[in-house]
């Protein structure tokens, strides 16, 4: 793989054009414009922008459905921040401005999240010889027990850090370096929920270490050896990027068993989803251990600016695109595939928990 240093990093200029941005409105036609805006000029990344709106609005719409019949208000209130996220935008000098809701399960959102992380970490995980991918999982459980098991598998991977840190410390082994993030998916044939670990770590006696810990801390009554792995990481690129996904799987085989078989038969289960979110609230998600990130010198934020000379876009559910409020055109010109609409009109469980 070819070397890149921090600032040429080939990611860096495609999650630039993804900064937040934000905007205020004035009565005499003028707006004030927060930050850098995104890039227009990129079509590939305003229809994945598109794309990423009618996800999220169509799986929103029926999580909101699931708490109204749970009488939960406070992520009724959430879902409905992320179904108008970006509802309006703006675009000024060739770039667009909007605020956003910064809610987890708001897919424009972890989009630009994902970028931060990207554009922070791949300079040092890209230092890293021979970094390895690592999953931890344990046994799957019912959704009463989703909460306290995610609880113990963050504590139980911090001890083995902190054990490892300590041993280090004294001149008795190897500081355990990498980073981590908590996912959890949901088989809609067991109603089980999984969640697990995935790490990247810098070396293949770190994760051996980091295995054979969690094995021994979780015994065989919870862990299955079969079901931890370690793999060289060979794209270093792809990895970092597996890692800071979105923390569920929205898209969930109807048997999880026949992946290949199941193509096309994909459903969304919201339900699980919902629970997921709430199993997931209060918990890091992402985070590093064992190093400390450069400190980077502070960059000067954009000064807030009032313009005059701009155009409003409002987003149509039933266009899949932000409509300009003077003339009608279409933003990104993006059309969604027919299998996406089939799956999001027709394959979205509200029930399977």
């Amino acid at each position: 793989m070819k070397s890149y240093s921090h600032s040429t990093n080939p990611l860096q200029g495609v999650f630039n054009t993804l900064g937040q941005s934000g905007t205020n409105n004035f009565d005499n036609g003028a707006i004030i414009v927060k930050g850098n805006g995104s890039d227009l000029s990129n079509k590939d990344v305003l229809k994945g922008r598109a794309k990423r709106k009618l996800i999220t609005q169509k799986t929103v719409l029926s999580l909101i459905d699931v708490v109204e019949k749970n009488g939960n208000d406070e992520r009724k209130k959430s879902y409905w921040n992320t179904y108008h996220c970006q509802n309006k935008v703006y675009t000024v000098d060739g770039k667009l401005f909007a605020k956003y809701c910064k809610n987890r399960f708001c897919t424009l959102c972890c989009s630009i999240r994902k970028a931060e992380l990207i554009n922070k970490y791949f300079p040092l995980i890209h230092q890293w010889q021979e970094p390895y991918f690592v999953t931890l999982t344990i046994k799957a459980y019912p959704l009463h027990f989703v909460k306290k098991a995610m609880e113990k598998i963050l504590k139980c991977f911090s001890l083995i850090v902190a054990k490892h840190k300590k041993r280090h410390q004294r001149g008795n082994g190897i500081n355990l370096i990498g980073i981590r993030a908590l996912e959890s998916n949901f088989n809609p044939k067991t109603l089980t929920y999984n969640p697990h670990l995935h790490l990247i770590v810098a070396n293949k006696e770190m994760a051996d270490i980091i295995i054979a810990e969690w094995q021994e801390r979780f015994t065989i009554k919870y862990v299955s050896h079969k079901g931890q792995k370690a793999e060289p990481v060979y794209n270093k690129e792809k990895a970092l990027i597996e890692i800071i996904k979105y923390g569920s799987k929205i898209f969930t085989e109807p048997d999880v068993n026949k992946k290949q078989k199941s193509k096309g038969k994909e459903q969304i289960y919201v339900a699980a989803l919902d629970n997921i979110f709430k199993a997931m609230k209060g918990l890091r998600i992402f985070e590093r251990f064992g190093f400390n990130l450069p400190k980077e010198p502070k960059q000067e934020r954009p000064n807030a600016r009032v313009v005059k000379q701009f155009d409003e876009w409002k987003y149509d559910p039933k266009m899949f695109d932000w409509i300009n409020s003077k003339n009608d055109k279409r933003l990104t010109d993006y059309k969604p595939e027919s299998q996406l609409i089939n799956l999001l009109e027709t394959r979205i469980n509200t029930t399977l928990e």
